[in-house]
């Protein structure tokens, strides 16, 4: 059994993409040795990466990896995005810039974040990711939403589909949705035949108002099914793992990751934030 936990309690390297169409284009990561190990920390650091809606000077997003983080090495304009507080969680504040992993984009284009991308493997590679036909993925993230500025909308975890051998597509499987307070699920369905599996053929549902309070939510795919929970003990809130879709009996086929963090969708000007504060992280896979 193959079990790793990430524990948010003392750092944690986030990860991001930007694309307002759920289709990723990430690129693969050349990274230094790493310098820290197992012991060091509550979390395995190279199973992380951050990425912020800065230029890394192509016109796309930065990517920030772990050791930078441990060893306070973010550069000033990075640590607008991303700053450890005295608490020991982690601000995650986002804007559009319009610098995003696919490149630059225009008003009304794209979606930017500052975001966690998991290497669940720890491989520092963006093809180490899990297939949903074995094992049992658990992602549990615990968040509060300080504000979300503009339609009111951030995006604060997801299953992210890679594009996949004999496959076309990246979708954006499953993405829980802060919506003005209300937490919402919004994941994708068995697309028509010859069609991809995108957002045209989605469902949403509300599952609970937070609010702007500490929540955990819970992700977990089992046996090829997709179940989620929800706890918020300011809002008397305590879900336990509720089936929502069965994704390998519906034909599902990618490899996939974990994300959680602050995707805004906003779009409309330069000017609207959100920010999102990120206390405890832990993934499972066995």
């Amino acid at each position: 059994m193959k079990l790793t936990r990430f524990y948010l309690i003392g750092l944690i390297a986030i990860f991001c993409s930007c694309s307002s169409s759920n289709n990723e284009d990430e690129q693969e990561i050349e990274n230094e040795p790493i310098e820290t190990t197992d012991d060091d920390a509550k979390i395995v650091w190279k199973n992380w990466y951050l990425s912020v809606p800065l230029n890394r000077g192509n016109g796309s997003a930065t990517s920030i990896f772990y050791q930078d983080i441990v060893n306070d090495r973010l550069t000033d304009a990075e640590a607008e995005y991303f700053y450890k507080n005295e608490d020991g969680s982690y601000t995650m504040f986002t804007k559009f810039t319009g610098f995003t992993t696919s490149g630059l984009s225009e008003l009304g284009g794209k979606y930017c974040r500052t975001e966690l991308r998991e290497f669940w493997r720890g491989n520092q590679s963006t093809s180490d990711n899990w297939s949903m036909s074995t094992g049992t993925h658990i992602l549990e993230s615990t968040l509060k939403v300080d504000f979300v500025e503009g339609n009111g909308r951030t995006i604060v975890a997801q299953i992210h589909g890679k594009e996949t051998a004999g496959l076309e597509g990246a979708p954006a499987t499953v993405k829980i949705r802060w919506n003005s307070g209300t937490l919402q699920i919004d994941y994708y369905t068995k697309p028509d035949a010859g069609e991809l599996w995108t957002s045209a053929f989605d469902d949403k549902i509300d599952v609970g108002v937070v609010d702007n309070e500490i929540f955990t939510f819970k992700i977990k795919i089992e046996d090829g099914k997709f179940y989620y929970g929800l706890v918020c003990e300011a809002k008397s809130i305590n879900i336990d793992y509720t089936l929502i879709y069965d994704y390998v009996g519906n034909g599902y086929a990618h490899e996939n990751y974990f994300k959680t963090g602050n995707y805004f969708g906003w779009h409309d000007d330069y000017e609207k934030t959100a920010q999102v504060v990120l206390y405890e992280v832990k993934t499972e896979h066995f």
